[in-house]
């Protein structure tokens, strides 16, 4: 598995799980955004409804697991995480697959979101709310480390290549810090979630999913190679039949031992189709 190369990131191809994932989240945001102009309270209930609560989860909305993701309206906290998500998230899908993208984006805004809640219960960490694309952010990330992790990433404005696994431990700092100067908010205690549930998806999730396939690989190689044993089996019997029979089996057979295509005289164009070894 190739863990090195120099990721300068330009524009990446926009295609794929991560395409649609941006441009919901950013359709959500915009409307939100123009909602917020026209009826406040309404946008209020929406962010409510959305966002992550231990009193909402208590209450019975479980979606909030997973839309607290969707939701968001500071202008700055949504624009760094898109682009984290675009740049990071484009060399992540091409390496994993646009559907077990779209697993990673998900399972990890729902594992944090579950583990932060659980946290909550202590009534010590997790205070108040969490929204935003934080948690899928960092997971991505972290993946982004796992599959890299000797890559440096040329990251504009700075001029030098910085490897990755300083940036997660940046990224892991400053929210760490944040996280205790807001009095261990669940928003912060989501975000440092987020790392971990892209380590345990990593580990636990799509390595398994690789195996599977690969041994699902093997199975269905070793079914035709039986398969083409029969086949060879089958004509050498027919062989010796012919043979018994004072019959020359190179009229059935080429040098290959594969059976010869039979004539088809009725075709108009006099050629031979139709025919598979």
């Amino acid at each position: 598995m190739r863990r090195t190369g120099n990721f300068q990131f330009g524009f990446p191809r926009f295609t794929g799980a991560l395409r649609y994932i941006v441009l919901v989240s950013a359709g959500i945001w915009i409307t939100l955004v123009l909602l917020s102009a026209f009826n406040q309270p309404l946008v209020r209930a929406l962010l409510t409804k959305g966002s992550l609560s231990q009193q909402g989860i208590l209450d019975g909305k479980i979606w909030q697991f997973m839309t607290y993701g969707f939701v968001d309206l500071d202008p700055w906290h949504f624009l760094m995480t898109m682009l984290a998500v675009y740049f990071l998230g484009s060399a992540v899908q091409e390496r994993i697959g646009s559907r077990a993208f779209a697993e990673l984006y998900l399972t990890s805004l729902i594992g944090a979101g579950v583990m932060g809640f659980v946290l909550s219960l202590t009534g010590v960490i997790g205070r108040g709310g969490a929204l935003g694309a934080g948690a899928a952010a960092d997971a991505i990330l972290m993946v982004f480390y796992m599959l890299f992790r000797e890559a440096p990433i040329m990251l504009f404005p700075l001029p030098i290549p910085i490897p990755v696994k300083y940036i997660v431990i940046f990224t892991a700092v400053v929210e760490g810090a944040y996280f205790f100067i807001y009095q261990f908010a669940l928003f912060y205690l989501v975000l440092l979630l987020g790392l971990v549930s892209g380590y345990l998806w990593y580990r636990f999730m799509w390595r398994r999913a690789s195996m599977s396939a690969m041994v699902g690989d093997r199975v269905f190689g070793l079914r035709n190679s039986y398969y083409r044993w029969k086949r060879r089996r089958a004509g050498r019997k027919f062989q010796v039949y012919m043979r018994k029979h004072e019959q020359d089996p190179k009229q059935y057979f080429d040098e290959y031992g594969n059976f010869r295509p039979p004539d088809d005289d009725d075709k108009k164009d006099g050629g031979k189709g139709g025919w598979v070894n």
